[in-house]
């Protein structure tokens, strides 16, 4: 694996016909992502819960999108949506949940179910169902949506990261989870080999649908950049890292 502190300048020019699949693209950085990955010349399944709403996100994305059913908590829905999509080149793991809850003693085992379910057990199924379509890729990659709040490196000392002692001790399930996507992210890597391009990406704070009614943050189109920078890395770049939006390699 290389190791380096910055990403290329350059991305790959995808080949005609390549395939990518963003999951939970219906919204947010998935949906900006979806939309910079069409306008690379890809075809692009946009992955969502709820089939309706995808449906009519690709309708206003135009011909190059197609809608599929995927429930990131569901085995079925993701062996169904794996069958249906058939050849892959890129997948973005972008569907996850913040839950709730705060330190040791404001979160619930629920909480932390809910959270690992969606951000943790979620990526791995969906990563397993579509591994064998991404071997037959000739430049397969991985791009897991993860969290700076997840690094343990930034959590663990004071940086210009997020606030560091507003942040200390809270949002266990969400963070713990993240932490955890970081170390799939690097054992995937290791497992795939240098062919395969696994990284993480910590998107920093945006205006999603990730809480409830948060209106705070960044435009989810500037970490879309981030997320499809990683999607079209050239064959010889990087792989089992956590990167933060800009580019820079952020610390596990």
């Amino acid at each position: 694996m290389t190791d380096i502190d910055r990403l290329p300048a350059e991305i790959r020019s995808p080949e005609p016909g390549s395939v990518a699949l963003v999951t939970g693209a219906n919204s947010g950085i998935g949906l900006e992502t979806a939309r910079q990955l069409l306008g690379h010349g890809l075809t692009v399944w946009i992955g969502a819960r709820d089939l309706e709403k995808g449906e009519q996100v690709a309708a206003d994305l135009g011909p190059a999108a197609h809608a599929v059913q995927l429930d990131v908590m569901d085995t079925a829905s993701i062996a169904a949506a794996a069958n249906r999509v058939g050849e892959l080149d890129i997948l973005v793991n972008n569907a996850g949940v913040n839950p709730g809850g705060e330190d040791i003693d404001g979160t619930t085992l629920q909480q932390l179910r809910t959270a690992y379910e969606t951000n943790v057990f979620g990526v791995v199924s969906v990563t397993q169902a579509f591994l064998p379509a991404l071997r037959r890729s000739l430049h397969p990659r991985i791009v897991t949506v993860s969290s700076g709040t997840g690094s343990l490196t930034w959590s663990s000392s004071p940086n210009p990261q997020f606030d560091w002692e507003r942040a200390k001790g809270g949002g266990l399930a969400y963070r713990s989870s993240k932490t955890a996507v970081n170390a799939v992210t690097m054992l995937t890597a290791q497992a795939l080999g240098d062919r395969f391009k696994v990284n993480a990406i910590a998107p920093g704070l945006r205006r999603t649908n990730l809480i409830a009614g948060m209106s705070v943050g960044g435009d989810p189109t500037e970490a879309a950049t981030g997320v499809v920078r990683l999607a079209l890395l050239p064959d010889d770049g990087p792989t089992g890292a956590l990167w933060s939006w800009d580019g820079n390699r952020a610390p596990w």
